[in-house]
């Protein structure tokens, strides 16, 4: 919102001398961010020129520039046409342009000197609006001062600085979506008057007095919204005044088309330069009709189903059954609070103007200004709430400048149709105010503070009965008006106090064994990652999975980023690969990565989650149903390697990782959770159906997969021939290490060991085989290390012999062998009894 100073000052007594710096840090004391100064920065001379002579010169570069002479009068100090050479065509001789002379400095610190180009010296600049830091007149070059500043008489050497208000200054600011009352010169010089002091004056008040009551031949309107949103009606209000006789040739006068530049807006017509004046004055929105145009009365009612509009931007639209319309006795002529018909547009040939003034419903306005995607100034002003009760005063405000600058007349007749609104009332304890915000207000402060802002305020001792001015629709709540207590009574005045933190536990068991498996990971040499957890149906199939056995499980996002990828991931592998793939098309070619993160994989029939109102904590069926509607989301860690596991140096070449990096990976974080976890043979997809195997801890919980990735999916992906890697069910690691671990005494006694060699079927696994022998040993049993694998000719075919050492230790004596010898057999007959084993 730009807010010229001038235009201010008509609405609240400005200091003289004040600067925009002063306004915009006065406003800022009350929350209205500063967004810019404009204006008041440029240095003269700048006057107006005419131009006597005009000669084109084509240049060797195929451009043409114009060698000038220009009269500026006295202003030059000896009263002789300036030379000045120009490179813009859309002027003429004997127009009245601006020059700058050299000595002036223009917006941005640009100094202006006479210098020599294209053979002449040129001793300044003959001005376009962008290069006075003005907004474009529509020419799109020099500025022609008689058609910007129509019925001014010009003379060359006349000061042009005050002529185009550049010594007027603007500040812009930024208006919160709570505060829309302040997209209006009357609601910021409200807010400048709170942080000053200053008066302020309503111009709502004596406009309000001159409105004529309702009544006589009005303009038939009705209202008819049959479909309300939540039970809100689209338009409670409806004001209509007819203006005749328009001089259609009348043109904005100057002051209201310099007015309307400074805050940003370009000047059209008188009609629309009216409608516009208002609006930013006042803060609501008014729309001109061509009253030659409309056929019947106006009912305002929702859309029809398959009504169109052709709107004033040309586009033909699809109205939608919940968007609010103005209609006539055969169509609709305009979407309410958003953009007029262009059939009923008041165009140059208009004489007789229907001006409306409304009240339209935030919610109705702001949903057909998104779903057609025209967001106008209309509309940014209504969806945040217009002032109820000024809808006559801006009526009459747009007939008397009518009729002022277009020599109109108005007619005696006014509608003014109304749905009361109900009233907001707020039971208040003003003790709340210093309790929530930790400054002792007393009571009569924040009665002084809401009745400052408009508020009537009602009853006494702890509760109050406030209700909020028109104005703020929103404050509707007891904490709406402790927050314009400590606004109005300056945020300066809070003290910053450091809350002391409540003595905490430290990091959760979860986050304990989160950072330690990260840290054992990254201590081996892996990098972590994080991949976007979206992925396609190519990916499973890539995978070697079923893709509708795959869909079934798979979360469908409603919204996805990307229309490749519409479903939440099911493994992190899928996802993890693209860093893989990403990273190794950039030169990497020896990668070790991890992720631990989140998947959601359907196991059973969801529901629908119910809906639960804002602000209402959730009854405990509630969140049952709301728990009910999601998808587990369990917590995976998940790794990959490819290229050299041993980099290749002075020690000798590097050796490739394959898939026991996995096994020795998998072990060094069971290691580190005291969690012993075993990994046996296990085809599985995406893995290589001889290189891949199951993990499971010693109760036989599974753990998750780990292996080599299969030939077929490493081709389909485009990665690198051999890829190994696993995925982890963290969450269960939590849970299975949340036991802890019992800690044992050092035995000082000797330890005793003995070798077996076993014979079993070569399809057996080793681990199979260790975990027989490790129950049937005893408690005594240390350690057990598998030393030698072997299948040659000395063993029968089909067979392997697997060769381990048991370590024995008693805490509390020497083992004897014949001990030894007995806790070895009986291991040896329960891998007989488990696994088939024969002692070799």
């Amino acid at each position: 919102m730009r807010v010229p100073l001038d235009w201010l000052g008509e609405y609240v007594d400005l200091a003289p001398g004040v600067r925009g710096a002063d306004v915009a840090a006065a406003l800022v004391k009350v929350g209205l961010e500063e967004e810019g100064l404009h204006g008041g920065d440029l240095t003269g001379p700048l006057v107006v020129g005419k131009v006597l002579t005009q000669d084109p010169e084509p240049q060797k570069n195929g451009k043409v520039i114009n060698w000038c002479t220009v009269d500026v009068g006295d202003a030059n100090g000896t009263g002789e046409p300036q030379g000045i050479v120009c490179g813009a065509h859309n002027f003429g001789v004997g127009d009245f342009v601006v020059v700058v002379l050299p000595g002036a400095v223009l917006p941005g610190g640009f100094a202006i000197a006479a210098r020599k180009t294209y053979g002449h010296v040129s001793a300044g600049m003959i001005c376009a609006a962008d290069e006075l830091g003005l907004p474009d007149d529509g020419s799109g070059g020099i500025i022609q001062l008689a058609e910007r500043l129509p019925g001014v008489d010009l003379t060359p050497g006349q000061d042009a600085i005050a002529l185009l208000g550049l010594d007027r200054e603007t500040v812009e600011i930024n208006v919160t979506p709570d505060r829309g009352y302040c997209f209006s010169l009357r609601g910021v010089a409200r807010e400048y008057s709170h942080a000053t002091g200053a008066k302020f004056t309503d111009p709502v008040t004596a406009l309000a007095q001159r409105a004529p009551a309702a009544g006589g031949a009005g303009f038939p309107v009705r209202l008819a919204d049959d479909a309300p949103i939540r039970d809100r009606v689209g338009c409670s209000r409806y004001v209509a005044r007819i203006v005749r006789g328009i001089d259609p040739s009348a043109p904005s006068p100057a002051w209201l088309a310099t007015r309307l530049t400074e805050a940003g807006m370009r000047p059209i017509s008188l009609p629309v330069d009216v409608t516009n004046y208002v609006m930013l004055a006042l803060g609501q929105p008014l729309h001109a009709f061509d009253l030659a145009t409309l056929n019947g009365g106006i009912t305002v009612r929702r859309a029809a189903p398959g009504e169109t509009l052709k709107t004033l931007d040309g586009v033909e639209r699809k109205l939608f059954e919940e968007d609010l319309v103005i209609a006539d006795d055969q169509r609709a002529i305009a979407i309410a609070g958003t953009m007029g018909g262009e059939a009923t547009e008041v165009t140059d040939a208009t004489t007789d103007i229907l001006i409306e003034a409304a009240r339209f419903d935030q919610t109705t306005v702001a949903r057909s200004a998104r779903r057609h995607k025209l967001p106008s100034e209309a509309a940014k002003r209504f969806e945040r709430g217009v002032d109820p009760e000024i809808a006559a005063a801006a009526a009459q405000f747009a007939v008397e400048l009518l009729v002022e600058d277009g020599g109109g007349r108005v007619d005696d007749g006014v509608t003014d149709v109304e749905l009361p609104l109900p009233q907001v009332v707020i039971d208040f304890d003003p003790a709340d105010a210093g309790r929530l915000v930790g400054v002792p207000y007393p009571a009569t402060d924040v009665i002084d503070v809401l009745r400052e802002i408009g508020c009537t305020v009602d009853g006494s001792g702890d509760t109050l009965h406030v209700t909020p001015p028109s104005w703020r629709p929103d404050l509707t709540t007891g904490p709406d008006l402790i927050e314009e207590v400590a606004r109005i009574r300056g945020y300066e005045q809070i003290p910053s106090i450091l809350p002391t933190p409540p003595g905490g536990r430290g990091l959760t068991h979860g986050q304990q064994v989160r950072r330690l498996v990260a840290n054992v990971l990254a201590a081996r040499g892996f990098d972590e990652v994080w991949s976007a957890p979206f992925v396609g149906d190519d990916v499973h199939e890539a995978f070697g999975w079923d893709p509708e056995q795959a869909r079934a499980r798979t979360v469908a996002l409603v919204n996805p980023l990307s229309d490749e990828q519409p479903l939440f991931r099911i493994s992190l592998l899928t996802t993890m690969v693209d860093v893989l793939r990403r990273n190794v098309s950039r030169g990497f070619s020896d990668v070790a990565l991890f992720e631990i993160g989140l998947v959601a994989a359907i196991d059973g029939p969801l529901t629908q989650a119910p809906y639960s109102p804002v602000g209402v904590h959730p009854c405990d069926e509630a969140l049952a149903a709301i728990r009910g509607s999601v998808p587990p989301q369990p917590r995976h860690l998940a790794f990959l390697l490819t290229g050299n596991r041993t980099p290749a140096g002075w020690t000798g070449a590097g050796r490739p990782a394959d898939w026991t990096d996995t096994l020795e990976t998998v072990q060094a974080i069971g290691e580190a959770l005291a969690v012993p976890l075993t990994v046996t043979p296990e085809a599985t997809a995406p893995f290589h159906p001889g290189r891949s195997g199951r993990v499971t801890a010693a109760d036989g919980t599974f753990v998750g997969h780990v292996g080599e990735l299969h030939p077929k999916t490493l081709q389909r992906l485009g990665l690198p021939p051999r890829v190994v890697g696993g995925q982890l069910l963290l969450d269960e690691l939590i849970r299975l290490s949340e036991a802890t671990p019992q800690a044992t005494a050092l035995s000082v006694m000797p330890m005793a060991d003995s070798d077996v060699a076993l014979l079993v079927d070569a399809a057996v696994p080793a681990a199979a085989v260790e975990t027989a022998l490790r129950k049937g040993a005893g408690e005594l049993l240390e350690s057990i290390e598998l030393f030698d694998v072997y299948e040659g000719e000395r063993i029968e075919a089909g067979k392997k012999s697997l060769a381990y050492r048991l370590v024995f230790r008693a805490p509390d004596r020497t083992l004897k062998t014949e001990e030894v010898n007995a806790f070895r057999d009986a291991a040896v007959a329960r891998a007989a009894d488990a696994v088939g084993a024969v002692q070799r």
